[in-house]
């Protein structure tokens, strides 16, 4: 293994804690994980890993020689991306999570033109509605809906996507057909929050030029939205969601549109990533299709 091959192995294993998931990740042998890091840390002439049976932690010197390979190696990034025949034909594994509505009606359905673009990528592709520590887990790119949070991050807007409330006739039939907004209080919604049960999220509508909340009630909880559109159908509750989601659903009559009158606000989705990557170009040309893909379905952001 050269030099440049061990110290991006070196800040992987930081990154992640863990010698054979960095090695998987670098698709090397552990063995040969192990004797890199050996012979790097004999030809600089300190620790730079603490091992112990649950994880692996950088020592003092690890710590500040790690700080300065991320530097080194963002700086390689930006200097191969100055290179127009390699900033238009990358090459290697791009790691991306995405939630799986995104994956399955938005990117998947048209991955194999990303792919007829940029024959020298291969993907990983993670989904789910959990929240990812990117540097931990080794991911290049995420996909997320509302406003981004972790000022870490680079954030690149895809789309604002419309919301729609709705709910199944038989639950309507059941419980009456709200007529304002603030009669949200005595229906009951499928209610949704996050992997962490850290949030139960309110409807929201655009009242008299003012956006306001409404807490709303019921049985269901879910954290996925698949779950929540099925819930719906299945009469539980009232739910708020991207109108895309469901236009099928509202086309052939088995959801409903309710409180049309007042608009939902957009919801916002976007591609994260760590700052330190924010030059290599396989995240720039991935992002940059996404930016057509989201925009030929929502339009301009």
């Amino acid at each position: 293994m050269d030099r440049l091959d061990a110290l991006q192995l070196f800040t992987r294993i930081v990154e992640v804690q863990s010698f054979s998931r960095a090695a998987d990740m670098l698709d090397v042998p552990r063995a040969t994980a192990t004797y890199a890091i050996k012979e790097l840390e004999a030809r600089l002439g300190t620790r730079l890993l603490e091992r112990t049976t649950r994880q692996v932690r950088p020592t003092l010197d690890g710590q500040a020689f790690y700080e300065r390979c991320v530097q080194v190696l963002s700086e390689l990034d930006d200097a191969e991306a100055s290179l127009r025949h390699v900033a238009s034909n990358p090459r290697g594994v791009l790691r991306v999570d995405m939630h799986g509505t995104h994956a399955t009606r938005i990117v998947l359905t048209r991955i194999d033109e990303f792919r007829s673009r940029y024959p020298n990528v291969d993907l990983v592709v993670s989904s789910g509605d959990r929240l990812v520590d990117l540097v931990r887990e080794g991911v290049d790119c995420v996909i997320r809906a509302g406003n981004p949070r972790d000022s870490s991050l680079v954030a690149r807007r895809l789309a604002s996507m419309p919301q729609v409330v709705c709910a199944s006739p038989d639950y309507l039939a059941r419980h009456g057909t709200p007529r304002h907004p603030e009669e949200l209080g005595g229906h009951q919604a499928v209610r949704f929050f996050t992997s962490g049960g850290s949030a139960d999220y309110p409807f929201e509508l655009s009242v008299d030029g003012a956006l306001r909340t409404y807490a709303v009630g019921g049985w269901m909880a879910v954290n996925d939205a698949e779950n929540n559109v099925v819930c719906a159908l299945r009469g539980c509750g009232l739910i708020q969601v991207p109108r895309f989601h469901v236009e099928d659903e509202l086309r052939d009559g088995r959801l409903v549109e309710v409180l049309a009158r007042w608009t939902s606000p957009a919801m916002v989705v976007s591609a994260l990533y760590p700052y330190r990557r924010q030059l290599s170009p396989r995240v720039r040309v991935f992002v940059d299709w996404l930016c057509e893909l989201y925009e030929q379905k929502f339009g301009a952001r």
